[in-house]
């Protein structure tokens, strides 16, 4: 795929981050190269769906060159912790987006084995094979509204080396039989490394002071979030508002008196068929029993539902902090959680940062993924996607969007070389450029060409070793 310049939704939104950069904060703003340089990049990532400075000056047939485009990624002073809250502002106020429902989840980002450059690399859990991988775990805060769902931040979750250690340590002590006065204390949590919940809450604090006048309606996480440390902050944060996370089967919950695991209780109190409309779709039986119990791990009463459906053998968990809330309108809400799904698995297949993206330190991995979830955002501003959403129909796939964006920037390509006084001198000039790009192509192992492919036959000095 070839890039002649953006197309002009790019150019358009990139525009758009500069006048709301200086509308909102006065004296800062994208300089005209930094403007070309955002724009081409959005654009190279969206028809080749990587962060790759070489691709990006292959894509533009040498018009970028490689060194200059990571020179700007790495030194140009742009406003880069701004972009992403700008940007969502800019969705908001373009469609009128007043409410929302926010969500907490996170990915992982396999890496090599041995990488020393690539920052928050450290080990994770593959939960495919039960084994573990290098890799990252950008944890992503999503936006649900009645029209659209996307990004708003996101932050690096990296484990505390100390506190890993010491959890390595006490695990093998502790199956060793050694009393609990014999190890060694549990040691003091390093600020500069914040536990996932921390970050999440953090990423709403943020959010919060960026979107001051957006109503949330509910918080939504799943069960590494399901603690009091979390769901009681967050509500706050929010002046009370309700947050909905799960439970694991084990945990004990308190009913008239004693004390039993919510599998215990489920199996006391049967539940019943109720119906859904998950995420406003097809209706669908799911059975339900539901109660307000304290949970002791919280110390707190919560509004628990055993939830299960059509089909599936196990019950999971929902925990509501607030109790006025009815049963349906909790399990209906937590549908939404799996929105976040949906956005993880379009950003990994078609935004780039999974594919090639080894921008090394801090800076590299953040500001990559700013640029990524950039990206995601300027698809809201191409004409057709616009007028879908004005009109209140269902938006385009991500995917499909990046399939018509491919034909349509090399129509422009094409069109912008005819309407070239010299046409013909023009695509001499490609094909010149071409030819002097060879050094390019990459020499193949595949081929035995130029090798020694060894002696083939049978050795005439072996013969009667081989008849005795």
């Amino acid at each position: 795929m070839v890039i002649s310049q953006p197309l002009p939704f790019v150019r358009h939104f990139i525009e758009a981050l500069d006048a709301g950069l200086a509308t909102y904060h006065p004296g800062w703003h994208l300089s005209r190269l930094q403007k070309a340089w955002l724009a081409f990049c959005v654009m190279a990532v969206l028809l080749t769906n990587q962060i790759n400075w070489a691709q990006f000056e292959r894509t533009s047939l040498g018009g970028y060159r490689m060194a200059a485009l990571s020179w700007m990624f790495r030194h140009s002073k742009l406003l880069w912790e701004r972009l992403l809250p700008m940007s969502v502002r800019l969705i908001l106020g373009c469609y009128g987006i007043r409410e929302g429902v926010l969500v907490v989840d996170e990915s992982n980002k396999q890496r090599s084995k041995h990488t020393s450059k690539l920052a928050y690399v450290h080990k994770l859990k593959d939960p495919s094979t039960g084994g573990y991988f290098m890799g990252q775990a950008p944890l992503f805060l999503l936006l649900v509204t009645p029209l659209i769902t996307l990004p708003v931040s996101f932050a690096f979750y990296q484990p505390d080396p100390v506190w890993k250690a010491w959890q390595k340590k006490e695990k093998a002590l502790k199956a060793q039989g050694i009393p609990a006065g014999n190890r060694p204390p549990k040691p003091p949590r390093d600020p500069a490394y914040l536990t996932k919940q921390e970050l999440a809450l953090s990423l709403l604090l943020q959010f919060r002071a960026d979107h001051p006048d957006l109503s949330i309606r509910v918080i939504l996480a799943d069960a590494l979030y399901g603690t009091a440390a979390f769901m009681d902050p967050a509500a706050l944060l929010f002046g009370g508002l309700q947050v909905i996370s799960q439970l694991h089967a084990n945990q004990k919950v308190r009913y008239r008196s004693q004390t039993l695991s919510l599998q215990q209780y489920v199996a006391r109190h049967p539940a019943t068929p109720q119906t859904i409309s998950p995420r406003g779709g097809e209706a669908r039986t799911v059975w339900v029993t539901s109660a307000r119990l304290y949970v002791t791990a919280h110390q707190a009463k919560r509004f628990v539902i055993a939830l299960k459906y059509e089909g599936e053998q196990e019950y999971r968990y929902l925990v509501a902090r607030d109790l006025t809330w009815r049963t349906l309108d909790i399990v209906q809400a937590y549908t939404f959680r799996w929105l976040v799904e949906v956005f993880l698995q379009d950003w990994k297949a078609h935004e780039g940062w999974d594919h090639l993206t080894k921008q090394q330190g801090e800076d590299g991995s953040r500001r990559s993924l700013i640029l990524s979830l950039l990206v995601d955002h300027s698809l809201f501003f191409h004409p057709w996607q616009k007028a879908r959403l004005e009109n209140k129909l269902s938006a385009y796939t991500v995917g499909s969007l990046q399939q018509h964006l491919s034909e349509e920037a090399l129509l422009a390509f094409i069109q912008d070389l005819i309407a070239t006084d010299e046409p013909h001198k023009q695509v001499a000039q490609l094909a010149r450029l071409l030819e002097e790009r060879i050094d390019t192509l990459r020499p193949s192992t595949k081929h035995m060409v130029g090798r020694d492919m060894g002696v083939l036959e049978p050795a005439s000095s072996l013969k009667y070793r081989a008849s005795a």
